[in-house]
């Protein structure tokens, strides 16, 4: 996977809060600052599930996650999967083309 290298402005409270936070966690600001993306791709990838604009598969692609880990996600936040009965269907071809 290649790497690209990414400039943002923050305002001061945020990147004081960013600089903390990679400290509290022994880490760097790059670091601290791609788990906070990849934290914020899920939670948006549930919350388009929740209010009905993304189904599970594109949940899953918005989160940058497999469907089964999507599922286990939404699990572990308390939110119920509205899957009907071509979800299953598309799970079960999913499943079919990677054997």
């Amino acid at each position: 996977m290649s790497v690209k290298t990414l400039s943002i402005r923050m305002n001061e409270d945020d990147y004081r809060s960013l600089v903390r936070l990679a400290k509290e966690e022994e880490g760097d600001v790059s670091k601290t600052m791609r788990e906070l993306v990849g934290l914020g791709r899920a939670m948006l990838a549930m919350e388009k599930y929740k209010s009905g604009e993304a189904s599970i598969e594109k949940a899953a692609r918005i989160a940058g996650v497999s469907i089964s880990k999507m599922l286990d996600m939404m699990k572990e936040h308390g939110i119920t999967a509205n899957l009907e009965a071509e979800d299953y269907l598309k799970s079960l071809d999913a499943i079919r083309k990677a054997w």
